[in-house]
Order: C-alpha cells, then sequence, then structure tokens
C-alpha cells in the first residue's frame, strides 16, 4: 500500500533547520525538498527513467524557486513522461538551446563583429580608435538594450523597425547610421550561417536623410578682417584662445582640431599629420609661421601632456565639441555669422576666388575625396611642396586683413 505524503506548507518549509545530515521533506508525486547540513535547501523530484531505474531532477534552489514553482516543474515533467519524453533529457537538451541562444544572441555577433572590423581583417582596414568607440557606443545606446539577447536568427523586420523609430525620433541622422551598422552585422550573422538572411528593413519612407546643413561663414574679406580682430580680443583659457587663433589658419575640421595630439605635430617640420576621421585616411597639414609661433607659446602649458586643448574638468580628454563654438559667442559673433565649420568655407572661397588657387590644392587641404584622372585616390602627400607653399600664402593674407590692408569685395572677382 502505497504511504500517502501531506503535501508542504510556505511556513513548513520556511522553517525547516538544518540538521546533522541532510534530510527530506516530500511534497508528493515524487517532489521534495532537500534541507542540507550548511543550510540549503533544494527542490528534486524522483523521476523513472525507461529502463525503470529512477534518476534525480533538479528544479533549483529555495527561495529562488518557491513551492509553487516548484509543484509546476513537477506537472510540466509528469506531462512530459506521460508523453514518452524523458524529462531529464528534455531539460538537457533545454539547457543546451539556452545557450545556443546565448552565445548567438545579437548582442555577442555584434560585439565580435565590432572586434574584427575594430581591428581589421583580410578585406578591411582596421577603424580608428575613436570611430570604434563610436560605433559601440551608437549600438550599446541604441540597440543592445531593445534586442541585444534575442538570437540573431530570431530577430524580425518589425522589431528592427521598433528601434529605429525611436531613435529617429530625435535624430534621422542617426537613425540611420544605426540602420547600417544593423544591416552589417546581420550580414556577418549571415556569412557564420548563424541567420538565414538580413531583416534589416529599408525603412526608406520612414527614415528620410537629413537635409544638408551649411554651416553660417563669413566669407566677404572686409567680414573676415572683423572677425580676425575680434578673435584676437578673446579673454577666456589660454588653450581655448589658441585654438581659436589657429582655427582660421588651418581649417580643419572642428572636431580634428579640438582632438589634436602633441605626437601628431611636428613643429621642426611645420606639419600636423593625423588621421582623418570622417574618411579614415592619413592628411597632412602644413603649418604656417604664424601657427608655429601659436603652438611654441602653448606647448609649455600644455605640451606634457597628450592633447594641445585638453579639457578643462581632465587632461586624459580634449577640450569640449563646442569649446570653438561657446567662444565666438562670447566674442559676440552670432550663429548665423560664423561657426567652427564656417572657417572652411571660408578659406574654400577666398582661396579661389581671390588668391586664384588651384582647386585641387584647396580640396586636398580640406581632406576631400580627390581623384586623379585614373579614378585613383591621391595619397596624403600629393603636391605637398605647392599646399606649404598655399598655407603660408593664406596666413599671410589674414594677417594683411587683421592689420587693416586694402581690401576688396568678393563681388569684385565674379
Amino acid at each position: 500500500m502505497a504511504r500517502i505524503v501531506k503535501p508542504l506548507s510556505p511556513v513548513q518549509i520556511k522553517n525547516a533547520k538544518p540538521k546533522e545530515k541532510a534530510y527530506k521533506l516530500f511534497d508528493g508525486g515524487g517532489l521534495y525538498l532537500t534541507v542540507y547540513p550548511h543550510g540549503s535547501k533544494l527542490w528534486h523530484m524522483k523521476v523513472k527513467q525507461d529502463n525503470g531505474k529512477e534518476n534525480i531532477l533538479s528544479f533549483g534552489k529555495y527561495p529562488d524557486v518557491s513551492l509553487e514553482q516548484a509543484r509546476k516543474h513537477r506537472e510540466e515533467a509528469r506531462k512530459l513522461s506521460a508523453a514518452g519524453i524523458n524529462p531529464i533529457q528534455a531539460k538537457k537538451a533545454q539547457q543546451a538551446a539556452s545557450k545556443e541562444r546565448a552565445e548567438n544572441s545579437f548582442e555577442v555577433i555584434a560585439r565580435v563583429w565590432h572586434e574584427k572590423r575594430s581591428s581589421g581583417d583580410n578585406h578591411t582596414k582596421p577603424w580608428t580608435l575613436g570611430y570604434s568607440q563610436k560605433v559601440l557606443s551608437r549600438l550599446s545606446r541604441y540597440v543592445l538594450p531593445w534586442i541585444g539577447g534575442v538570437p540573431v536568427s530570431e530577430i524580425a523586420a518589425p522589431d528592427f523597425r521598433k528601434v529605429l523609430l525611436k531613435i529617429a525620433d530625435h535624430s534621422s541622422a542617426e537613425a540611420i547610421a544605426i540602420k547600417t551598422l544593423c544591416s552589417q552585422i546581420m550580414d556577418y550573422a549571415v556569412d557564420m550561417g548563424l541567420a538565414t538572411g538580413n531583416t534589416v528593413p529599408k525603412m526608406r519612407d520612414a527614415l528620410q536623410p537629413p537635409k544638408v546643413k551649411h554651416y553660417a561663414a563669413t566669407t566677404e574679406p572686409q567680414q573676415v578682417a572683423e572677425l580676425l580682430r575680434a578673435i584676437d580680443t578673446y579673454k577666456g583659457t589660454f588653450p581655448v584662445a589658441c585654438a581659436l587663433k589657429i582655427a582660421p589658419y588651418v581649417f580643419v575640421r572642428p572636431g580634428e582640431l579640438r582632438a589634436a595630439q602633441w605626437a601628431d605635430i611636428d613643429l621642426e617640420a611645420a606639419e600636423w599629420r593625423y588621421t582623418v576621421t570622417k574618411t579614415d585616411t592619413q592628411h597632412i597639414v602644413p603649418l604656417a609661421r604664424q601657427v608655429v609661433a601659436i603652438l611654441k607659446e602653448l606647448h609649455p602649458l600644455t605640451g606634457y601632456g597628450r592633447y594641445l586643448f585638453p579639457s578643462a574638468r581632465t587632461e586624459e580628454r580634449p577640450m569640449s565639441d563646442n569649446a570653438i563654438l561657446a567662444a565666438l559667442r562670447r566674442l559676440g559673433i552670432g550663429k548665423e555669422e560664423m561657426t567652427g565649420h564656417g572657417f572652411r568655407a571660408m578659406a574654400r572661397t577666398i582661396l579661389d576666388e581671390v588668391l586664384g588657387v588651384r582647386p585641387d590644392l584647396i580640396e586636398h587641404q580640406l581632406a576631400h575625396a580627390v581623384r586623379d584622372p585614373n579614378g585613383r585616390a591621391y595619397n596624403r602627400t600629393a603636391h605637398l611642396p605647392e599646399r606649404k607653399k598655399m598655407m603660408q600664402q593664406w596666413a599671410d593674407y589674414l594677417d594683411r586683413l587683421k592689420a587693416g590692408a586694402d581690401i576688396i569685395s568678393l563681388s569684385a572677382y565674379r
């Protein structure tokens, strides 16, 4: 005659104290709680195998697994047994499937892809450190919190669409960039046999490319002269003052100027060599005598560190994106008059229309993609002697404007 087991109660389980030896508290149907001498309490269930032998199925630790949850696990195991399925083998298969799902999650695949692209492989150049960090930051901020844990084989187009629309709410440009990253990750997953297709939707209607923004720029020589004289009156910190004075002479992108590093500056050769993040290409900026003089003044203050223009808060980072812009505003120069990017438009216009410099030399110095007649991209040293001459000519012209030389409006050249 089978022994009748009285079901356990939550209070009984909670109050069960450890003894010198492990003991069991039975709940019926093969389910029992083992109380160990060290105080742990684990749920187990006796399961008969196909050969008639008993084996033990574990459901987890109390109180992580409650009495109610343990009973649900018991019923599920009994249903499997009734259907001719071994519950222990089913659990092992489930654990293996869960492990495979975790190993093939979007986050895991994205990080493997990111590592390969950052370090470079047989088909691509390594990413710059700055761009690598930017990509990982975008994924970590906008994508991984939502679909990072989903296996790449299970992410459907609506899942990506939902994520991308959230991003597009505040920036369509960011959404388009992140869609491209997600598509590249899914292509990698397909290549690795982890997904059957790239499910990132096109979303041409929902994600409209942003309108091209033309940055405000002072291009009339008379206005340029006033701007340069205003810059000389700046009373802020010395590094920002130096950056503000150098900006018109070198006309690089604001992000490149603020992140300039002393290791890339050769004062003897009067050159600044660095990698353009936007195009991942090497670039050389010839430094006019005026720029070298400013840098020699700055070097005793920041030359011991990494950056020419470190942040006011920490020397481990360059000054903020808005440092130049804020300095211009402090000088009373409105956003409709000039921005950090505006120095590039100013140089391009006047070098071409006033000084008559060859357009290809200007484009080279702007670090734009310039190709030879055969369609090949020029290397960074192309026309370097001519560009050095141009940069000195440009610096001397700016100084003459600032000193009050006779100024002719651009309209006279058109």
